[in-house]
Order: C-alpha cells, then sequence, then structure tokens
C-alpha cells in the first residue's frame, strides 16, 4: 500500500486543476462555451461514438420523467 502512495498523490496532482477548472474558454475570442449542457449531450447523442445511443437514451428516459412530473403538479384536486 505504501508503494502506491506517491503515484496515487501524484494523479491526484495532476487531476485536481483539471477537475476544478472553469468552463472552457475559445482560444480565439477569450469567451466561455455558448453550448448548454443538453445541447452538448444532443450533439454527442446523435455521434456515431460507441455508447451514444446511450446518452439519447438517458435524455429520453429524463424528459418522460420530467413530463410526467409536471402533469402531475399541473392536476388540480
Amino acid at each position: 500500500m505504501i508503494r502506491f502512495a506517491p503515484r496515487v498523490l501524484l494523479l491526484l496532482a495532476c487531476f485536481t486543476p483539471i477537475a476544478c477548472s472553469k468552463a472552457p474558454k475559445s482560444a480565439a475570442t477569450g469567451t466561455t462555451d455558448s453550448l448548454t449542457e443538453r445541447q452538448r449531450d444532443s450533439i454527442l447523442a446523435g455521434s456515431r461514438i460507441p455508447g451514444a445511443a446511450g446518452v439519447g437514451a438517458a435524455m429520453r428516459a429524463a424528459d418522460a420523467t420530467s413530463g410526467g412530473i409536471r402533469a402531475a403538479d399541473s392536476v388540480s384536486p
């Protein structure tokens, strides 16, 4: 276990700045990315990357759940 401690600390030191960074900025304009998370997920779901269909299925399931919750909230007693 002690042998792996320096490696773990090195990995944490490398990935902490990446994980804590803000939204990516465009190199040309210096502005943040203009796409929302939903838009990025939609682009990914339409791609041919392995597992992309799962992203689309998850988005459809979330939409169905949200629609059902909204419908249940709007029913008057």
